[in-house]
Parts: structure tokens; C-alpha cells; sequence
């Protein structure tokens, strides 16, 4: 590979890593009234980045997997729903399709 290759791909994993890092739940110690709780898509969200936030855990005891300060339901749903999606849990249920099965 050639050195701007090397480069570009370099650039582009610190891009993603710091894109992926910027949007992990942090605990809080007090949370105020009036801010704004975590909903449904920031559920999915944290669920998408469930092992970069658990990677970022490991060195920083700051962060967290899971937002304590959600909605409630639809925090929960999203974050499940994107935990199973994310990792592959839809393709128990898919059908096999015909060219699969040749």
C-alpha cells in the first residue's frame, strides 16, 4: 500500500472513532430539571455503540453503556432493539432465500 493510503485510511479510522466516541453516555451526578432525557433514537444510538462505549468504559470510568437519564420505555426499546439488530439478532428470523439454500 502507498503511503496516502495508509494515511487516508488512518484519517478515516480516527474520524469514525472520534464520531463513534463523541455521542457515549456519561454518568451524572446530579441531573438537573429541565434537561433533556435520552428518547427512542438516542436508544438505538446507544445500543449501535454498546462495545465502543463498553471499549471506552475500560479506561474511563466516566462512561457509560446505558443513559440513566432516558425516557423510560422507548429509551429501552430503541436500546434493544439496537443491541439485537446490531449484532445480528434479525437474522435468526430471515428467511433463507433460494440462492442460499443452493
Amino acid at each position: 500500500m502507498s503511503y496516502k493510503t495508509v494515511s487516508l485510511l488512518v484519517l478515516i479510522m480516527l474520524t469514525l472513532t472520534l464520531a463513534l466516541t463523541s455521542c457515549i453516555p456519561e454518568t451524572s451526578v446530579i441531573i438537573t430539571e429541565g434537561t433533556d432525557s435520552s428518547g427512542f433514537l438516542m436508544g438505538i444510538w446507544h445500543g449501535w455503540i454498546a462495545p465502543v462505549s463498553l471499549i471506552a468504559k475500560i479506561f474511563n470510568d466516566s462512561f457509560t453503556i446505558y443513559d440513566s437519564d432516558n425516557t423510560g420505555f422507548w429509551y429501552d426499546f430503541g436500546f434493544y432493539i439496537a443491541i439485537l439488530g446490531g449484532f445480528g439478532g434479525f437474522s435468526l428470523v430471515r428467511r433463507k432465500s433460494k440462492s442460499d439454500k443452493d
